[in-house]
């Protein structure tokens, strides 16, 4: 039996291939696995119970990674026996391709199976073979996909400003500007009181001398020169 098939993943090839790799998740995507455990970073041993037609039958088999060549590609094999059911074995060339912001994730398998199995006739494990792969591809993708959304999530919430971090500091901002407003305030207060003693001893100087207008003159000038002093301020 050969089979192959192509499937559109959205997720980056580096997150297709760890999760390819993670045997929590292939157990998690695998119809009717029971248990995969990662022996060696070549290999696996899984527990899977399948229904082919009338035969349900448990599976327990060895599976290998052989031509390893990250991120792109690699070829599993294996072999499972069901007992009285007969047995399968097998194995598949699985290569991902970039493809902007998504991965193209291409298979060819070729199977082999014995006992009762061989007895179904190729047409129902073919069909049966095809609908086991679309369901595990279709929750693979759904999976990954989601782990690089929530990832994204993470990463934008990481960026986004702590509103209580931001009130915080609008908090200590309003203080220090309110304790600069003061200060200039004092300071404005104290040269303006200093300018309005100088004008006014001036005033009465020139008012007892009775030069440059008087009195009202040089109160136009002591106006002038609070204004300017506020300008400076300002």
């Amino acid at each position: 039996m050969d089979m192959s098939g192509e499937y559109r993943i959205p997720a980056p090839r580096n997150d297709v291939w760890n999760a390819l790799n993670d045997p929590e998740v292939l157990k998690a995507c695998i119809p009717g696995c029971e248990s995969l455990e990662m022996t060696s970073p070549t290999q696996m041993t899984a527990s899977v119970t399948s229904k082919i037609g009338p035969v349900k039958a448990h599976f327990t088999g060895v599976v290998t990674l052989e031509n390893i060549n990250p991120p792109e590609s690699y070829t599993i094999t294996g072999e499972g026996k069901g007992g009285v059911a007969g047995f399968a074995k097998g194995g598949a060339d699985v290569k991902l391709t970039e493809d902007g912001d998504d991965t193209i994730l291409t298979y060819t398998a070729r199977a082999q199976v014995g006992g009762k199995l061989a007895q179904l006739g190729s047409r129902l494990i073919d069909s049966t073979a095809r609908k086991m792969a679309d369901d595990f591809f279709g929750k693979f993708s759904q999976m990954v996909a989601g782990a690089a959304s929530a990832s994204q999530d993470d990463e934008a919430d990481a960026s986004d400003p702590d509103v209580a971090v931001l009130e915080e500091a609008r908090t200590i901002a309003m203080n220090q500007a309110g304790e600069a407003v003061i200060h200039a305030a004092a300071d404005v207060e104290h040269r303006l009181g200093k300018a309005v003693v100088d004008a006014e001893g001036k005033v009465e100087e020139a008012a007892a001398k009775g030069s440059f207008g008087g009195p009202v003159m040089w109160g136009l000038i002591a106006l002038a020169a609070v204004i300017a002093v506020l300008a400076l301020a300002s």
